[in-house]
């Protein structure tokens, strides 16, 4: 952002304390990582009649520094483990080759979970205060917890089958 027009030096001193991303450092400059990290422990159900996978349990440790809205922190963090979910187990976009056309591009063909596909979520804010990352020892919330929910489901599954599956989502012909 671009501070107004100097009307003297009050005015200036005004907007010394204000940053903006455009001002922050970047998280690897330095001698200090700034970034926010998590921990994903998933526990997964195979029926090995039908193969269907459903997750059982989720616990997450995340490190998002101060948390300045820990409520919000903890939804931010829900919803991106829940679209990992997603992401693992039901979201495709399927392709016809021949036209180049989106086949599932409606909600009844596209699938997304639903409050049945999800267990309860436990988050757990392991962050101290980084003052190295912000003035306030804040970082990132995003969606840091959607980043590690696939490989954990598809290591749960490795480990519930034997069967590593390496393409999303985790489907009944791949586990076959």
């Amino acid at each position: 952002s671009v501070l107004p027009a100097a009307r003297g030096r009050a005015s200036v001193d005004r907007y010394k304390n204000y940053t903006t991303i455009a001002m922050s450092v970047p998280h690897t400059e330095g001698d200090y990582s700034r970034h926010s990290w998590c921990a994903h422990f998933i526990e997964v159900r195979v029926d090995e009649d039908f193969g269907t996978v459903r997750v059982s349990r989720v616990v997450s440790a995340l490190d998002s520094g101060r948390l300045y809205n820990p409520k919000l922190a903890e939804s931010q963090w829900k919803g991106g483990i829940i679209m990992g979910i997603g992401q693992a187990l039901l979201e495709e976009g399927i392709v016809d080759r021949r036209h180049g056309r989106i086949v599932n591009d409606n909600l009844a063909d596209y699938l997304v979970p639903t409050n049945a596909d999800i267990p309860d979520i436990e988050v757990i804010s392991v962050g101290i205060p980084d003052l190295h990352s912000s003035v306030l020892g804040g970082k990132g919330v995003g969606e840091l917890a959607i980043v590690g929910v696939a490989p954990a489901i598809a290591n749960a599954v490795f480990h519930a089958t034997g069967k590593r599956i390496r393409d999303l989502p985790i489907t009944l012909e791949k586990l076959i």
